[in-house]
């Protein structure tokens, strides 16, 4: 097994995420099995009651494991199913090793940060490693791992110690430490600074750990000059200094990497079994980042959502929505909304930030209504719904909690129940449309919802958003539920529920007859988007949005080459796969 250990200085959210998705995609291509680890030192043992605004999006795993948004873009770039232990936190290990200690598994010694924390931080890394990941059940030849935070962190040093010790257990062959650092460059001077990246490198090699790749994170690329100057300061050869500038999209990081010979620097120092052979997966990648920059069409989405002051809190819903633009050839825009500027209330208070919400809303070519917690702002989320609903030409996906309010907004305005609610948030409401599952509401917060892969039965006699499949399995994160005793007042009214759970007691999937496009799921589709496999609710809105839905289902679900990797003359690559591939039918 080959480790790769990616650490960060200077300063937080600087990218390791993505370079380590890119690093594992890059020997993905290689034809190499590849996980992938992240580290996150904080004390809680899930991310699941992290606010988003906190730390981002909580990324829901097929397991029902709530982790970071890491791991989404570990999925996503190596097309990978991982599990909630790929997620390791300071409170996981502190957790096992008390338990341990609380059984007498160390035999009355004192339990110490060094070794038994550190010890126990080698072993899941060791044991997590050598789970498969892929279908096929292989155990995976190389373990990228990002240790979360900047290098002297407090909360990081347990870490820290561990893969200085790991680095001789495995030996020095199988283990590759890639450091990435910031070079600023201020405006007033327009000169690349070394300086954070010098006492960067400084700091981790006085901790144990010596950088063999430094990846400098940088506005523009590196000067030959300021290359040569890191590498002089730093002890590295010039070519382990890896320059990752600003680029277009993050599709061309993978391609900067391979650019500046990391697979060959990879061959060399890990002797890894590589062909240096043409890499397909990369082509598809290049295609894909060309394909990005000179799409010419424009489709608008207003996401009108909770956590919209902070883009990662719906990292994964932009991402799905993104894969789906991408994949008819329009370039995407999100219009922002925060669903409280569109009540009542706001148009009292802030009337001009009222009347701009609105007309973000109106302008928009679809409509997203996305999931989260809390009464604040739902009543707004249903102003948005309610006028999706009447005016039957505006395209309206909603998720989880989205759907449970499109639910809500239908019996609020088509059978008078004026109080009708969710027991979330009026739990004395006449009229419980939406209930708690007791089951799954035991008074604790983490980790007690109906969370993971869960199959969706659809009903053969009705209109389907995954084409002929008589089921689906896709992850869910909720607590309430639309009450399914109510289910044939709304099915009166044109309101179908047209997917199931296996059971047939909770409601999945809703559409609305008579609408050009109404669809909410219970589920989160958007965590097992993939950039050229889009999720069917997402790309049928986006099909919807930009006018393209009715040709693609008269094409028998199916996108022509022109509609895919086109160029501005309208000619198509011959080795684009999104070319062939059929997507799940939207209707």
């Amino acid at each position: 097994m080959k480790y790769i250990l990616v650490t960060g200085g200077v300063i937080s959210g600087i990218g390791k995420g993505i370079i380590a998705s890119s690093v594992g995609t890059i020997l993905k291509s290689c034809g190499l099995h590849v996980t992938a680890i992240k580290i996150d030192p904080y004390i809680n043992i899930d991310a699941g009651t992290f606010s988003p605004y906190e730390h981002g999006e909580v990324f829901v795993l097929d397991d029902g494991g709530e982790v970071d948004l890491d791991l989404g873009n570990y999925e996503r770039f190596l097309d990978i199913r991982l599990t909630k232990d790929n997620n390791l936190t300071t409170g996981k290990i502190y957790q096992s090793v008390i338990t341990k200690e609380r059984r007498g598994d160390y035999l009355g010694k004192t339990v110490q940060v060094v070794p038994h924390i550190t010890d126990a931080i080698q072993e899941w890394v060791m044991r997590q490693a050598k789970v498969s990941v892929d279908d096929d059940g292989v155990e995976p030849q190389v373990c990228v791992i990002e240790l979360g935070g900047t290098v002297g962190d407090i909360e990081s040093m347990p870490f820290i110690e561990a893969f200085r010790q790991f680095q001789f257990k495995v030996k020095r062959e199988n283990f590759c430490n890639i450091h990435v650092s910031l070079v600023p460059q201020p405006s007033t001077t327009g000169e690349q600074k070394t300086k954070p990246t010098q006492n960067s490198v400084r700091e981790l090699r006085g901790l144990g750990l010596s950088p063999d790749l430094i990846v400098c994170r940088c506005s523009t690329p590196l000067d030959t000059a300021v290359k040569e100057k890191i590498s002089m300061f730093c002890h590295v050869e010039p070519e382990q200094v890896i320059c990752i500038h600003d680029v277009s999209s993050i599709y061309r990081v993978p391609l900067l990497l391979e650019d500046q010979g990391m697979v060959e620097y990879f061959c060399r120092r890990l002797d890894l079994p590589i062909e240096m052979r043409p890499r397909r997966m990369l082509t598809k990648w290049k295609e894909m980042s060309d394909r990005s920059d000179r799409l010419l069409e424009h489709t608008s989405i207003a996401l009108v959502g909770k956590y919209t002051k902070f883009s990662d809190s719906y990292a994964s819903v932009i991402k799905a929505l993104e894969h789906s633009a991408l994949a008819i050839n329009h370039k995407l825009e999100v219009k922002y909304i925060d669903s409280a500027d569109l009540e009542q209330s706001t148009q009292q208070e802030e009337p001009v930030k009222y009347h701009e919400a609105w007309q973000k809303l109106c302008s928009a070519d679809g409509v997203l209504v996305p999931g989260g917690f809390g009464v604040r702002g739902t009543e707004g989320k249903i102003q948005a719904i309610n006028w999706a609903r009447k005016q039957k030409k505006i395209h309206l996906c909603c998720v989880c909690l989205g759907m449970q309010l499109a639910v809500c907004e239908f019996a609020r305005n088509m059978f008078g129940w004026q109080d009708a609610n969710s027991t979330e948030f009026d739990p004395e409401t006449k009229h419980p449309v939406v209930i708690d599952m007791p089951e799954h509401n035991p008074g604790q917060m983490g980790g007690t919802m109906r969370l993971g892969k869960r199959r969706t039965i659809f009903k053969s006699n009705s209109r389907k958003l995954y084409g002929d499949a008589d089921h689906v399995d896709e992850r869910h994160r909720h607590r309430f539920e639309v009450n399914p005793e109510l289910k044939h007042h709304f099915e009166k009214k044109g309101l179908h529920f047209v997917g199931q759970d296996t059971e047939g007691q909770r409601m999945e999937v809703i559409e609305l007859e008579d609408h050009a496009y109404f669809v909410g799921v219970q589920y989160h589709p958007e965590f097992t988007s993939r950039p050229i496999k889009p999720s069917p609710p997402y790309f049928g809105l986006l099909l919807a949005a930009a006018g393209k839905l009715q040709s693609y289902l008269l094409k028998g679900c199916r996108l022509s080459p022109r509609d895919t990797y086109s160029d501005r003359s309208g000619s198509s690559s011959p080795d684009s796969e999104l070319s062939e591939l059929k997507f799940p039918s939207v209707s």
